[in-house]
């Protein structure tokens, strides 16, 4: 059997033509023209010897096996950027300040945090998990230097929209049997006011004429998870960080209406950001990336909001 030595900048390609949904936006992106990508994922194909992509409409979709490359190229890309990183960064140190929406902090903390510390182990990180409109109040105060979070209309100078991710009905895992009765209210289970979601929950209620009552609040995701797999009532998030005693619900199923997307955002303190919070930065962006749930949505970079 022939040894095939993947080309990374051909894996590069595919994988950020895949994460933006477009391979003519992937061009854009690492500065190359249209025909030169096509030229990389037809080499892709060649050494892979087997089709990557299969016709999907108009466009294009993953293969089985294209599915596989994209995990490995996942894999390949990380493992070389960590190196560059630590062999040119091999001295970067100093103190970064971190915030995570809570939907992440299991999904993406410790890949984070594992992947920075390899690589820069002389860094001190000082993590904080909140919710979007803490972390975002405490980039503009300065007092956090980025943080990923669901964008609930705060201005902020410098803020990058990273995806579009679906916002889900969430009950528990054992099937719920029922609908409620005419009349009857929806039994919502959420976060303590402020919160984006318990708002986007009860807006879309009231807009679909579906009576609701608040059935349980807590201050903390723990809580609203034991309280949906209890059986208490409904909550809405999305597929990100979903524990196995909770499932979602199709809109339709229950009479449910349908969600909006939630807009996922990156803020950070400056425009520029110091070479230890642009290097976390960059690793936060790529796992934040790879978790994300069918029909999400990638943005569209840096922008400085007027």
């Amino acid at each position: 059997m022939r040894r095939v030595t993947f080309d990374l900048d051909v894996l590069r390609t595919f994988v950020t033509g895949v994460e933006l949904g477009s391979f003519a936006k992937a061009a854009e992106r690492l500065g190359r023209s249209t025909s030169a990508v096509s030229a990389q994922l037809k080499k892709l194909e060649e050494q892979a010897d087997t089709p990557i992509f299969r016709k999907a409409g108009r466009g294009l979709a993953l293969t089985e096996a294209g599915e596989t490359m994209l995990g490995y190229a996942r894999r390949l890309i990380e493992l070389n950027d960590e190196a560059a990183s630590a062999i040119r960064d091999v001295e970067l140190e100093g103190w970064v300040r971190l915030g995570l929406q809570e939907d992440f902090g299991e999904a993406v903390l410790p890949d984070v945090l594992g992947r920075f510390a390899r690589a820069h182990p002389k860094v001190r990180i000082e993590a904080r998990i909140g919710r979007s409109h803490d972390l975002a109040e405490r980039v503009l105060s300065g007092n956090l230097d980025i943080a990923l979070a669901w964008h609930d209309g705060t201005t902020l100078p410098y803020s990058r929209h990273v995806a579009d991710v679906p916002a889900r009905w969430i009950g528990p895992a054992k099937p719920i049997e029922a609908a409620p009765r005419d009349g009857e209210p929806l039994p919502l289970v959420v976060f303590e006011a402020p919160c984006l979601l318990r708002t986007v929950a009860t807006e879309t209620l009231d807009r679909a004429g579906m009576p609701w009552r608040m059935a349980f609040s807590s201050p903390s995701l723990g809580g609203i998870w034991a309280a949906v797999a209890a059986g208490l009532g409904l909550t809405i998030r999305t597929d990100i960080g979903l524990p196995a005693n909770v499932r979602a619900i199709a809109p339709g199923v229950l009479g449910l209406p349908a969600l909006p997307m939630m807009a996922l955002h990156l803020h950070q303190k400056d425009a520029e950001l110091d070479p230890v919070a642009a290097r976390l930065a960059e690793i936060l962006l790529q796992a934040a990336l790879e978790t994300l749930p069918e029909g999400a949505r990638t943005g569209d970079g840096l922008r400085e909001v007027a």
